[in-house]
């Protein structure tokens, strides 16, 4: 192969008191030989995180002092990366087996601004990742259940979306660096439809890869508690105070 089919990869991921979750996700990443170093940030105290001793040497972590939002946690993780791909990783992701080979070379051949798998539940069932730019209309749409915004997965191979969620994204460490990382004016939500606009807006695609599939179980936290809701609607606001009449066509 040449020395770019195997490209160093540096994982970030963020643990808010989830360490058994994490921990397994270190044992999946472990077997992954294309992650050249994994920071975790603990955002919240808690105990030591397993690891296993072949990802050890690979592992950096970040102890908060005070908790930060997703966009934060994630680009304080990226001052560590000196790999030419940086990868985001919600910590309730776990593997099937190693994506990052795949998704590497899909994201080279295409000139990708950022690609994402296919997501799955644990039931099997395929996760709504890929979605339409929000508008007013498709949230019309989706509250009184037309529509839910998701763009179908299932038969079609690498595709062009409007963006994909953050819970597993792969990033040209270089690119990441030119946007300037995550918008850490939106603290838990919108964060990822924010880099995708702008990543498109700079003439930069965002790829959806369903052919390399990983297993999200997801929480749903601003469905049940209001503290969440309101994060999730301050963060939708902002992003159409940001975006509103410019989304890429």
């Amino acid at each position: 192969m040449t020395e770019y089919a195997r490209p160093p990869i540096t994982a970030s991921v963020v643990s808010h008191g989830q360490g058994k979750l994490v921990a397994g996700l270190l044992r999946d990443l472990a077997l992954c030989p294309d992650v050249s170093a994994v920071v975790l940030t603990q955002n919240v105290p808690e105990d030591d995180i397993p690891c296993p001793e072949s990802l050890r040497s690979r592992l950096r972590v970040i102890r908060n002092e005070t908790p930060l939002g997703f966009a934060a946690n994630h680009n304080q993780a990226f001052r560590f990366c000196e790999s030419p791909m940086f990868a985001v990783l919600n910590p309730d992701i776990r593997l099937t087996g190693d994506p990052f080979l795949q998704l590497a070379l899909a994201l080279k051949m295409t000139g990708g601004g950022v690609i994402a798998p296919a997501v799955r539940n644990p039931d099997g069932g395929l996760e709504d990742s890929a979605r339409y730019f929000p508008t007013l209309s498709r949230l019309l749409f989706k509250l009184v259940g037309l529509s839910d915004g998701r763009i179908a997965t299932e038969l079609i191979a690498q595709q062009d979306i409007d963006w994909a969620a953050g819970m597993f994204l792969l990033f040209p460490a270089e690119t990441f660096r030119e946007i300037g990382g995550f918008d850490e004016g939106f603290f838990l939500y919108y964060e990822d439809v924010d880099i995708c606009t702008r990543l498109w807006r700079s003439g930069r695609r965002v790829i959806l890869h369903p052919g390399v599939t990983v297993i999200h179980a997801a929480q749903r936290a601003s469905r049940s508690n209001l503290r969440y809701m309101k994060w999730h609607v301050y963060s939708m606001v902002r992003y159409f105070i940001k975006h509103a009449w410019r989304l890429p066509r």
